[in-house]
């Protein structure tokens, strides 16, 4: 299986760049992925694709304003940070630019609450700090840091709760989960009214969603890990659900890599936390969701292939084709699709 099997044609300016003004009112191309049949709507009637009983599952993690910009203490070089995932308390694993001026013992002044020593050097611009502060961490990074948008969206971004769902709640993440901007709380209540149950885990965003396919062969592919967690309150829903013969709808990629993870090590739900670099691509067997709402992909990146697994591939690269042809939005600010 190539990497350049997962291409296809996309105009530059299908490239979403700002959030519409509400949240719910991107299209929806809903994708049968037992036929092939595509049918266009909008965000908001995806109600009428949930059932009493299906349990809808959202990622509730919050981005942290996780890009950070200082200076090398020795040369006064402006180095930039992005915040990947907290190894242990306060030390953080990053990635730096430009990384060759980091080494082991290189110290970078953000301000002065808070300044950062480099304890380790990692391939592909990766090196390990350790944060030195004073006051509250978070809230010091929330008054330096920038949100991490990728490096595709070029403008800048007015309103910095856009780049959050309305539900995030555990910070984290160094980008969003973006399948879930779409939805907003009032549409939320309504699907709830519906008999849809609503549950939450968390998985927290990282280098994953950065990093592009390099290989040649996928298969050659290394993910890097990610944390997640779920409560004992949302397997017990989830172990029922699948009981009862109701549907599991995940609310993005993200999502999908936790709830499968947790299948694949358990053999059902479970309350549990820990780290999942689970790699799903055509050919996998799906063991715990039966459909996705998802936005649209890179090409030649893990999360297409992820969804090419779901419904074949020939049946996504020929919804993209469609997609592209309705100028459909494209990547994190973009318009939706249901898998169904």
């Amino acid at each position: 299986m190539k990497t350049d099997d997962f291409d296809f044609y996309l105009p530059e300016n299908l490239i979403a760049q700002t959030p519409l003004l509400k949240r719910d009112s991107s299209k929806l191309l809903v994708l049968d992925k037992k036929t092939g049949d595509l049918k266009h709507e909008h965000f908001t009637d995806i109600i009428n694709y949930l059932n009493k009983g299906d349990v809808l599952v959202l990622n509730d993690t919050k981005v942290m304003p996780a890009r950070i910009i200082g200076v090398k203490e020795e040369t006064s070089a402006v180095i930039e940070l992005l915040m990947l995932k907290e190894i242990e308390k306060d030390t953080w694993e990053v990635l730096s630019r430009p990384a060759k001026r980091i080494k082991v013992g290189t110290i970078v002044n953000f301000s002065d609450k808070l300044k950062a020593e480099c304890t380790m050097v990692k391939e592909d611009g990766i090196r390990v700090f350790k944060f030195i502060y004073s006051g509250i961490f978070y809230e010091i990074l929330d008054e330096l840091g920038e949100m991490p948008l990728p490096p595709y969206i070029h403008e800048k971004l007015e309103d910095k709760d856009r780049y959050q769902t309305v539900y995030a709640k555990n910070i984290g993440s160094a980008a969003a989960p973006t399948a879930g901007l779409h939805f907003t709380k009032e549409l939320l209540k309504k699907i709830k009214q519906k008999g849809v149950e609503i549950q939450y885990i968390t998985l927290h965003v990282g280098l994953g969603t950065f990093r592009p396919v390099n290989v040649i062969d996928v298969t050659s592919h290394k993910m890097h890990s990610e944390f997640y967690s779920m409560s004992l309150k949302t397997a017990e829903v989830l172990n029922k659900a699948k009981k009862l013969g109701n549907k599991i709808i995940s609310v993005g990629t993200t999502t999908t890599r936790t709830l499968e993870t947790i299948m694949n090590l358990y053999g059902e739900f479970k309350e549990c936390s820990g780290w999942t670099d689970i790699f799903i691509y055509p050919g996998y067997k799906f063991k715990a969701i039966d459909s996705l709402i998802t936005n649209f992909h890179l090409p030649k990146s893990t999360l297409i292939m992820l969804v090419s697994a779901l419904a074949g591939k020939d049946n996504i690269l020929n919804a993209y084709k469609i997609a592209v042809e309705n100028e459909y939005r494209f990547f994190s600010f973009g318009d939706s699709m249901f898998i169904k």
